[in-house]
């Protein structure tokens, strides 16, 4: 698997870096656990999958009290896409209305975590997926799937997240 994952900051002041620093500690704990794990004989497939999806619900039904919509993806944008978010991931909203919302992320703090760490693209591409275990549990926690057309790390240009109502 040839990759060359592209993930620079377009913006880059210091606050939005600060910001970026924090998300990135977390894929480091996330990448350091799995890393230990490994030297230990324990397969992380086998257990950080679920255990991040557990997160991402505890998250998601909170979200959904935030968003104050019920489980309508307006309210999920509410919540969680706010002006911050979109200039950290460097997002732009593409379609929001009640059963969808479609980003696009053109920024990701988590896999320039991983690349300072010399990660792989194959290991940056399978934390990502770990990682996005997370968002699926946020859309389940809205009744809905989470669509990934494209990553960052897989090597495309942006990261297309699309929340669809089931």
């Amino acid at each position: 698997m040839k990759m060359s994952i592209v993930n620079e900051p377009k913006y880059k002041n210091g606050l939005l870096q600060a910001i970026r620093e924090q998300l990135e500690h977390r894929a480091l704990w996330m990448y350091l656990l799995c890393d230990e794990a490994k030297k230990k004989g324990l397969n992380p497939e086998e257990y950080a999958p679920a255990a991040i999806k557990r997160c991402g619900l505890y998250q998601g039904a909170n979200l959904v009290k935030k968003g104050g919509m019920g489980k309508s993806l307006r309210g999920l944008k509410k919540a969680l896409f706010g002006f911050a978010a979109r200039l950290v991931f460097e997002m732009k909203i593409k379609r929001c209305d009640d059963d969808h919302l479609d980003i696009d992320f053109h920024y990701c703090p988590l896999v320039k975590a991983w690349q300072k760490q010399g990660c792989s693209d194959e290991e940056i591409c399978m934390m990502c997926d770990h990682a996005m275990c997370g968002d699926r549990g946020i859309a389940e926690s809205f009744g809905c799937r989470l669509d990934l057309p494209k990553t960052i790390a897989k090597g495309d240009g942006v990261c297309e997240i699309r929340f669809v109502r089931k």
